[in-house]
């Protein structure tokens, strides 16, 4: 079947900052640059070609080759990272963290958001190359939120110790944790070719990081897409003009707070989605990732003995930019001081702190690029497709919770068990024998009243058996409806956000990311249902 869409809004699954930001609310175009059409990218690459110089695209590529080096990559990947070096060249960026396989669905759609997006704009612009390109969060050190997913109801974890950069990981010890997943694979092509996908990132890689790369590479290195890694000390030496700013005068914190404030007079139930501090990075060396933070005049890394003055942190940042790493809000002021960037496509929570970093970019003459929400969708197997269509299910009605589902099922079930219309009928019939009555023998007048209250009381017997006998039909339908329900919304959540590709790719192959591709479409802003 084609894919079905349902408006955002009729799913209750974004932010209301975002349903109501990016076109829907004048209030809030001062947040961004403009709506993201296929028309508005036209004047965003002026603006970004006036900004991006050609030594800035000449540092990007040659520090794309060395971290593809260790992939061999092919003709194609080297042509797609060399083109970045040409003024005509441009990106679409999304990003992840480095979860293990990917970690939920949805770090799928966004990438086939960016592919897909690139081939759009290439159409549109022939006479322009776009790179889709994929921005690993190799500095974060939330270990605990990527070392696990779910292969369908088995929840899978890297039992490790970490509170350094992420992508510095070793992989030496996934030997264990990759016998725990073959266990829940089969003997299968499909089955097979997932252990493959699994050896060649995670066994045969030195870290995280180069891990995540090769895993990415295999599934879309076809498609064009590139992967980046900003733990980079080139890559971050043209970044420090940013951070220099930062520390001498926290532009972050009093920027992010102005906009905050002018966010919850305009909507009082808007979600801040992040709060800025007085100094928005990090310390990185070796395993250690720590903030920094101002003092009476000095800059202190916590849990740690560094502590220097304003002379003498500027000179660190000029000799070690590497050690210094942006936090959630500087992070996109990185990714577009270094890339050609045109569009970030990100989920509601990422979008709506962007949605509070305008101002910050403007203060720091970094140009903002538009913003898209990526591709959601809900995969419906055939065999489920089948019970959403026996038991009158709506796609919509997947979207209400259990409770609800529950009444609205019961609701239409009890309306087709009604019996007003034939009491309204047989009253009618019995004013016609009152009328004869009347007109005959008023004595039976009396009996026409009996016959008639006698009649109305079988016809309410009648309908309150065949009620009963429809609320236990009805019970088992509700039962199963919740049930299926369930597997389509595991643990109460959204599928996108709990399964891994691994679910569907053990079932399907390359076919489901195919069937992927074929079906997304980044403009089309509403949830897909994709029945396999």
């Amino acid at each position: 079947m084609a894919t079905a869409y349902i408006p955002y809004a009729k799913t209750n699954t974004l932010p209301r900052l975002l349903q109501e930001g990016l076109g829907n609310n004048p209030e809030l175009d001062m947040f961004y640059t403009a709506p993201t059409t296929l028309e508005n990218f036209s004047s965003q690459m002026t603006s970004k070609s006036a900004q991006f110089s050609l030594e800035n695209r000449t540092i990007l590529a040659d520090c794309l080759h060395i971290q593809y080096h260790h992939l061999n990559p092919t003709a194609s990947t080297i042509t797609q990272i060399d083109a970045l070096r040409r003024p005509t060249t441009f990106t679409v960026t999304t990003g992840h963290q480095l979860n293990l396989m990917g970690g939920p669905l949805y770090f799928i759609y966004k990438i086939i958001s960016i592919i897909n997006l690139a081939k759009a704009l290439k159409e549109k612009y022939p006479e322009n190359n776009f790179v889709p390109l994929f921005w690993m969060a190799t500095e974060d050190h939330d270990f605990e939120e990527i070392n696990h997913f779910y292969l369908r109801e088995n929840y899978l974890e890297w039992q490790h110790q970490s509170k350094g950069p992420v992508g510095r990981l070793s992989t030496k010890e996934l030997d264990e944790f990759f016998s725990q997943f073959s266990t829940h694979l089969g003997a299968d092509e499909h089955s097979k070719a997932l252990t493959e996908l699994f050896k060649k990132a995670y066994l045969n890689q030195h870290n995280l990081a180069d891990a995540t790369r090769a895993l990415v590479h295999q599934l879309f290195g076809n498609d064009g897409l590139i992967v980046v890694d900003g733990d980079n000390k080139n890559l971050k030496r043209l970044f420090i003009p940013i951070v220099k700013n930062e520390l001498e005068h926290q532009i972050v914190l009093n920027e992010v707070t102005k906009t905050n404030q002018a966010l919850k007079q305009i909507n009082s139930n808007f979600k801040i989605q992040v709060k800025p501090r007085p100094l928005n990075l990090f310390y990185i060396k070796n395993n250690l990732r720590e903030r920094i933070e101002l003092n009476n005049g000095i800059f202190l890394v916590l849990n740690t003995e560094l502590s220097w003055d304003l002379e003498g942190i500027l000179k660190e940042l000029e000799v070690h930019p590497e050690c210094f790493s942006p936090n959630v809000l500087m992070r996109p002021l990185y990714e577009e001081t270094i890339l050609p960037n045109l569009c970030y496509v990100g989920g509601g929570g990422e979008l709506s702190y962007w949605l509070q970093l305008k101002s910050c970019f403007d203060a720091f003459n970094v140009h903002f690029p538009l913003l898209l929400h990526r591709s959601s969708a809900l995969i419906v197997t055939s065999k489920q497709y089948k019970k959403l269509q026996k038991f009158n299910i709506s796609f919509e009605d997947l979207f209400l919770s259990s409770e609800e589902l529950s009444t609205k099922i019961a609701k239409t079930q009890r309306d087709l068990i009604n019996f007003s219309d034939q009491k309204q009928h047989l009253k009618q019939q019995f004013e016609e024998l009152y009328r004869i009555a009347k007109q005959t023998d008023r004595s039976f007048l009396g009996a026409v009243a009996a016959q008639e209250k006698k009649q109305l009381k079988g016809l309410t017997n009648l309908e309150k058996r065949l009620l009963k006998a429809e609320k236990r039909k009805y019970k088992a339908q509700v039962e199963q409806a919740v049930l299926l329900q369930s597997a389509l919304f595991p643990n109460e959540n959204l599928q996108e956000r709990v399964l891994n590709f691994s679910t569907f790719y053990a079932l399907y192959g390359y076919d489901f990311i195919e069937k992927l591709k074929s079906e997304l479409n980044p403009f089309q802003q509403g949830f897909s249902i994709i029945s396999l």
